[in-house]
């Protein structure tokens, strides 16, 4: 049997402000200067997190949330490092994405890490499979 507890919304809007302030993502980019910068070939990813209410009022539970951030193969492109996209051969139209673009990438591609607020990843140049105008539309 689960326990609920139940909270007054005006207690849970202020919880939710306050951890949203904290979590790292596109527009709250506050710890950008400690952020790694990729080194060669490399592109420094966030990846999507989804809303925590869905459209039917529905909170989701962080366990939820963690989950679906963990499996997502969106994210926002952080940085790019300095080689990136270079390889005249291997992009011939030029760099497939840039800093602020919303891509897709391989399930398991890349390199995973945890920083204070939040998980980013790295990803090589060549596992960015598309760039994607809203990433609400992918879902996970």
């Amino acid at each position: 049997m689960t326990k609920r507890l139940y909270v007054p919304d005006h207690v849970l809007a202020k919880r939710r402000n306050e951890k949203v302030k904290k979590e790292l993502s596109p527009d709250n980019l506050s710890a950008l200067e400690q952020l790694p910068r990729p080194t060669g070939w490399r592109v420094l990813v966030l990846p999507y997190t989804m809303p925590s209410k869905t459209k039917g009022g529905i909170i989701m539970a962080d366990e939820t949330l963690e989950k679906n951030r963990l499996a997502t193969n969106v994210g926002y492109v952080v940085s790019v490092g300095p080689d990136a996209y270079k390889d005249e051969e291997k992009f011939p139209n030029g760099a497939w994405c840039k800093k602020g673009d919303w891509v897709m990438f391989g399930r398991y591609a890349g390199s995973r890490f945890k920083i204070t607020d939040g998980e980013l990843r790295i990803l090589n140049d060549d596992e960015v499979i598309a760039v994607l105008d809203d990433p609400k539309a992918i879902s996970v």
